[in-house]
């Protein structure tokens, strides 16, 4: 019976991603997890938003000025340089944004089109995540978005508008 090492073929790929080449380079991804993980530790349970800012900016996310950020906000862990918050972002705690997806490491199934997915995802100026939110990769909430508690972003919103449930659907738009 086939036992392929399905961390392994999940650690090639993120070498393949990354450009990183033999030993040195499974040390180098290594280090990389390992700051990653440090600074996200660091921020997550922190009630003060400009810590966590600080420490998410360390680990590669890009966050503009006047940001909010909770307590306990899962930041992707492997990708954080693909995630972009513009200015005046407020993000509720129990959030989660994922540049990523990698929904099994079945072989078969990497085959049959569900393979690792790694998109970027933006959040534009003013837009408010409210507690409990998902956002998925590759997704962008327009500026002045307001994305109710508990939504599950797996599209675009549009600028100015209020989205909630899921998955996240326009519910109103805000005008002057």
């Amino acid at each position: 019976m086939d036992n392929p090492d399905y961390l392994k073929a999940n650690e090639d790929e993120l070498m393949e991603y990354f450009g990183y080449k033999g030993g040195f380079g499974r040390i180098k991804l290594k280090f990389r997890f390992l700051k990653s993980w440090f600074y996200h530790r660091l921020a997550f349970s922190s009630p003060l938003s400009s810590w966590v800012v600080k420490c998410q900016r360390k680990r590669g996310v890009k966050i503009g000025n006047n940001c909010h950020i909770s307590p306990y906000v899962l930041i992707d862990l492997i990708y954080p340089e693909l995630i972009t918050i513009e200015d005046n972002v407020t993000i509720g705690s129990n959030s989660m944004i994922f540049a990523h997806v990698n929904p099994t490491t079945s072989e078969f199934l990497k085959k049959h089109g569900y393979p690792r997915t790694v998109k970027p995802v933006k959040i534009k100026h003013g837009a408010v995540i409210s507690v409990g939110c998902i956002l998925v990769a590759g997704v962008k909430i327009g500026k002045n978005a307001l994305i109710g508690a508990g939504s599950v972003v797996a599209n675009d919103i549009p600028d100015n508008c209020v989205a909630l449930g899921n998955p996240a659907r326009v519910i109103k738009k805000i005008s002057d």
